[in-house]
């Protein structure tokens, strides 16, 4: 048997008429009900708008609150065990901008043939093979390659970099782009920004946004930070929910 909301996804919440060959109904952002247009949407606006909200952030909290399947880390490409959330443990190519775990790295860089320890000048990436840059200036160009490529984790490198040198606006630039391909440590290096104000004016919404996807993403310093977010305005409970997870 339909239920209620089953049945009302079948016609325009405003003016009634059916989905049929030549009407196309479209989901509201609640996903309660479908209009044929979008003046029939600002029509229908003010009666559903209440409850249109709640189910919106009804929708957004169920998410948010999901516990992750693992860390914002991943797993090394190579051995496919999960990464320590200790980022020491790990490091990133700069040509193909892999993220390689610290024990396979060490059993690639450090392998012995015939009893020796193979030369340094000799060692290869341990992913794609490619020679090791021999100065910083083919570091930078090998990254820009992956940039340009938008490889999710080049524009995190790059943001990262251009950070640490106080080009803040362009840092930004990076991030945002990194950000959507869905890259938690971009996402939570933006709440960073918007809530110093570097590169970016000073935005409490946007710092809490990023840090929501952040944490969506698997990122621990994130949740924590929403919890201590939560719990300085006094919603407790959604803070003790952050902490949980």
């Amino acid at each position: 048997m339909m239920s209620n909301v089953e049945s009302d996804m079948l016609f325009c919440a405003s003016c009634g008429i059916a989905e049929v060959d030549d009407v196309k109904l479209k989901k509201c952002a609640c996903k309660y009900v479908r209009y044929c247009s979008v003046k029939c949407q600002k029509n229908h606006r003010p009666q559903h708008k209440k409850e249109c909200t709640k189910r919106v952030a009804d929708l957004r909290d169920k998410i948010l609150f999901k516990q992750p399947e693992r860390s914002h880390h991943g797993d090394c490409p190579i051995c496919m065990l999960p990464f320590q959330l200790d980022t020491m443990k790990a490091s990133v190519t700069t040509c193909c901008s892999k993220k390689i775990c610290i024990g396979c790295n060490y059993a690639y860089c450090f392998k012995k043939k015939e009893g020796v320890i193979v030369a340094i000048e000799d060692i290869t990436c341990p992913f794609c093979r490619h020679p090791k840059p021999s100065s910083e200036e083919e570091t930078e160009k090998n990254i820009m390659k992956r940039v340009e490529a938008n490889n999710q984790a080049a524009l995190l490198q790059m943001g990262m970099h251009l950070n640490k040198r106080g080009e803040y606006k362009s840092a930004v630039k990076y991030y945002k782009k990194a950000a959507e391909f869905g890259d938690a440590d971009a996402h939570y290096n933006l709440s960073a920004m918007y809530k110093n104000g570097e590169g970016v004016e000073k935005d409490d919404k946007k710092k809490v946004y990023h840090l929501e996807e952040a944490a969506i993403g698997g990122h621990p310093d994130a949740r924590h930070n929403l919890g201590v977010y939560e719990w300085n305005n006094d919603y407790n409970e959604r803070a003790v929910k952050h902490w949980i997870i």
